[in-house]
């Protein structure tokens, strides 16, 4: 693999995705801190509702602006790394109106269709929930643009700053008002808990608001020194927005109404054999605790594959081809480091971590125990369409999202009803559509970018480490859950097993100090083991 690019040029790359990825670790560390309390106070039907509720939220939030951050960061970065600061500044000015009124519609879309979405998910439970979050798609579709505007300009702290903080209120608010509300009914509960989501984006928003007040002196000095004004009109660019956001937006709206039609195959598959409650409950399980335990390792590959866009788009304006290469190699390689070690850990030790954090409602580790592989084949998928945003083959990953997709829908159609498996088919159709959809994402990556990726590097000295880790994890908390509990033998199993990890991947020569200076804690690891690591692949 070629590395040919200035340090300067590498670092930044780099620090902004490790900023993106530390942000987007701590928003899930506090997502789990606060789905605890959340499910022990609704339970696992409630959680279902509250779940059932985000999925419509989810869809129509990226209908209205999920592709806009990457289309805005794309366009703005082009712009600047040619000098066209005006051009910069009005791609962000032109993104901000067609954001707002995009956000309108699916807010009263949200508002006005509540109960129709509920009843198409077969989770009627959902109602409420549904209208209190369509004020939030409005205050998130804005944020969008400033986020996007931020990114654009290689300056990822605004974005994970206004992340944190979005969480945090979140958190607070989501457990107070599900609290308040859930002596009312199971539905009330679900709502005040998805209230609190709308509290979290607005704090967001103020604070990335704020943010783009005090450097906005900056940015009109650049635009009044720009010597190339911009020509393009402001109805082109948001042509150009809405071409280059359309395809992302796609691709990733695949996913999301996938997993309203997997609710309502789930549901309605499940009720007739399996009754009312008892198919809200499975269903809980599934939202609840699979899908939240395994989406923590993936925020990760999401923030990476968020930082390679900009960067990557800056190389491939300026046929910087062995930038490109360089940074494609490391957004992969240091997404499977984290990644692996992740997935079989959480599968090993689904059921004590699922009892550690859910003592009221210790159900469903089974489910991350036959799931776990599809965090490493999300994180395949979601690294290889962000790089493939950046060199501006935007429908090249919705290839691949169909195709997952289409399998998912029809593994489905054929597990669900079988009632030995139930509710696991939806597991098992997931892990095949990621395994599907990073695939042909892993084979355009390198068609067209045309790079020699290190296999064994990458993929399989990680995936060894793993297996190592995993074994060694299981063995520990077996062997110590009786004697000192469940919860210290979970987390000093967990302790021991980074140790274990990282010691497999010195011995096996599979990690390097450009990939520490990358991962979160990367310089404390390279003080205590720096003797043992090599300097390059």
């Amino acid at each position: 693999m070629d590395t040919a690019q200035p340090d300067s040029k590498r670092n930044s790359f780099v620090k902004q995705a490790s900023i993106l990825a530390m942000a987007g670790l701590l928003v899930r560390l506090i997502g789990f801190f606060y789905r605890v309390p959340l499910l022990n106070i609704l339970g696992d039907r409630g959680i279902a509702a509250y779940g059932a509720g985000y999925g419509i939220y989810n869809f129509l939030l990226i209908l209205s602006s999920a592709g806009l951050p990457v289309a805005i960061s794309k366009m703005i970065a082009e712009r600047q790394a040619v000098g066209q600061h005006a051009g910069a500044y009005k791609v962000f000015k032109v993104s901000l109106l067609v954001s707002t009124a995009l956000g309108l519609v699916a807010a009263l879309l949200l508002w006005f269709g509540a109960e129709w979405f509920a009843a198409f998910t077969n989770v009627p439970e959902s109602h409420y929930a549904i209208l209190t979050l369509a004020p939030t798609v409005f205050m998130v579709a804005i944020m969008a643009v400033f986020r996007g505007y931020f990114q654009g300009q290689n300056n990822t702290l605004p974005t994970g700053i206004s992340q944190i903080i979005e969480q945090i209120f979140n958190a607070v608010f989501s457990v107070w008002l599900a609290y308040v509300f859930i002596s009312q009914s199971l539905m009330a509960g679900a709502a005040g808990g998805t209230s609190g989501t709308g509290i979290g984006a607005f704090a967001g928003l103020v604070l990335l608001v704020f943010m783009f007040f005090i450097s906005r002196r900056k940015t009109r000095k650049k635009v009044k020194a720009d010597a190339n004004k911009s020509r393009e009109s402001s109805l082109s660019i948001a042509k150009i927005l809405l071409k280059t956001a359309f395809p992302i937006i796609i691709g990733t709206a695949i996913y999301s109404f996938t997993n309203i039609i997997d609710t309502a195959m789930v549901r309605g598959g499940l009720e007739p054999i399996k009754g009312t409650d008892e198919s809200l409950r499975l269903f809980g399980l599934l939202n609840g605790k699979f899908v939240l335990l395994t989406t923590m390792p993936m925020s990760i590959a999401t923030a990476f594959s968020t930082a390679v866009v900009p960067n990557i788009a800056a190389s491939w304006k300026l046929k910087e081809y062995d930038a490109v290469r360089a940074k494609t190699g490391t957004a992969l390689k240091i997404t499977m480091l984290i990644s692996m070690p992740a997935a079989f850990g959480m599968g090993l030790l689904a059921d004590p971590i699922v009892r550690m954090l859910f003592p009221q409602h210790p159900d469903g580790g089974y489910l991350i125990t036959v799931g776990f592989m599809a965090i490493v084949f999300f994180a395949v998928s979601q690294i290889c369409t962000g790089i493939l945003q950046g060199i501006g083959k935007l429908y090249v990953p919705v290839i691949g999202a169909v195709a997952g997709c289409a399998v998912k829908i029809a593994l489905n159609y054929v597990l669900i009803p079988i009632p030995a498996i139930n509710v696991v088919g939806a597991v098992i159709s997931t892990i095949v559509c990621y395994a599907v959809a990073g695939g042909v994402n892993l084979y355009f990556v390198r068609k067209i970018t045309r790079i020699k990726i290190d296999i064994g590097g990458t993929f399989v000295k990680p995936l060894v480490a793993a297996i190592i880790m995993g074994g060694v994890c299981w063995l520990l908390h077996f062997t110590f859950e009786g004697i000192i509990g469940n919860i210290l033998a979970v987390l000093f199993t967990i302790a021991v097993g980074v140790v274990v990890y990282l010691a497999s991947l010195v011995l096996l020569k599979g990690l390097t100090r450009a990939d520490l200076s990358v991962m979160p804690f990367g310089g404390k690891i390279l003080k205590v083991l720096g003797c043992f690591i090599r300097e390059e692949a």
